[in-house]
């Protein structure tokens, strides 16, 4: 049986035959072999939760150096390396996971002192266990949200041409240059909230919310700027034909506008789980989505024209801002806003 039913999903998408078994191929191999990513994420999550978030700039940059130095070796067969193929970058994505899980077990052996890991420890605790899921459930069910959300969108945008299914996985790539900054933000920003709303710090909360708004919107601002200016130049990084290039400049341009909305609300969502919410975060995160960017686009597709469907993406991010600022101000007003205001200190004359 194909593993996973990677060769399926791909079939719901598309009936080009090549495009199912390379892609099936892929994820096969990626998702057999996925302990190295899963056990990287746990480990550096510890590394984060210390504050040590250095250290998880290393892991994955090994990974990643790693994954772009062995992509060509085993995709095209360079010296004692096979020729793999499509399935050649499988194992290659697959090696940099291990190797960064490898180097951040050992930053938390040998740097993370904070968490001791005795192995024989490792004992389930009813109680520990429900409150990590009270927290986790939420991420989880938002992280296979952004998938139904893709694959849905796929296949509204199959219905225009595969060249329109290209643009949108091409934007998914690129938007990632501009996104990976905020949630590097987001892993830095997390801890800080969390023990300074146990330490009742209502003033630091406060100043950490707003700094890191003011820099995420920032680094989106830039994003902006490069997709509205030379959209062109990073389609063609992907060898865009005429066709690709003509719809994509519309859609690069039509989706960044939802850059700065996007920013404000990725962080609003961390601060949300940073303060023991992460069920408000699912809820922003679905009504996103799948409450309003699917039903959105689908609507839009039935125009029959495709430069609406982008329109989705704005639409979608003005109500994920505006939902929000009303959250915000209700675990504010909940959690923050009771703490005593900490006393001025005096210089003295």
């Amino acid at each position: 049986m194909e593993p996973f039913f990677s060769y399926k999903f791909f079939e719901g998408q598309t009936k080009i035959e090549e495009i199912v078994q390379f892609g099936g191929q892929y994820l096969s191999i990626v998702c057999v072999f996925s302990f190295g990513m899963f056990f990287q994420i746990m480990l550096e999550k510890l590394l984060i939760s210390t504050g040590k978030t250095i250290y998880t700039m290393y892991t994955q940059g090994l990974g990643a150096i790693i994954n772009i130095i062995m992509d060509p070796l085993f995709i095209f067969g360079v010296g004692p390396f096979p020729k793999l193929g499509v399935a050649g970058a499988a194992v290659a994505t697959v090696l940099g996971q291990v190797c960064a899980m490898m180097l951040a077990l050992y930053f938390n052996l040998r740097k993370n002192h904070e968490v001791q890991m005795r192995w024989k420890e490792f004992r389930p605790h009813l109680e520990t266990v429900k409150r990590i899921y009270s927290v986790g459930v939420p991420s989880i069910l938002m992280a296979s949200i952004g998938s139904v959300m893709v694959l849905a969108l796929n296949t509204i945008l199959m219905t225009f041409s595969a060249t329109a299914t290209a643009v949108f996985g091409v934007y998914f790539k690129l938007q990632s240059f501009v996104f990976m900054p905020v949630f590097g933000l987001n892993n830095g920003m997390v801890p800080i909230i969390s023990y300074n709303y146990g330490a009742q710090k209502k003033k630091r909360v406060k100043d950490t919310v707003r700094y890191a708004v003011y820099y995420a919107v920032g680094i989106m601002l830039i994003g902006l700027a490069v997709f509205q200016f030379v959209p062109d130049v990073l389609l063609n990084l992907f060898n865009a034909s005429p066709d690709m290039l003509r719809i994509g400049n519309r859609a690069l341009r039509t989706i960044s506008l939802s850059f700065l909305l996007a920013g404000f609300s990725i962080v609003a969502s961390s601060v949300f789980q940073a303060l023991g919410n992460g069920f408000i975060s699912l809820l922003v995160s679905v009504a996103r989505q799948l409450v309003v960017l699917v039903p959105v686009a689908y609507l839009l597709s039935l125009s029959g024209n495709l430069d609406l469907v982008w329109w989705s993406f704005p639409i979608a991010e003005i109500i994920s801002a505006s939902l929000s600022v009303v959250f915000l101000r209700y675990v504010f007003k909940k959690e923050i806003n009771h703490m005593p205001d900490e006393p001025t200190t005096k210089k003295p004359a």
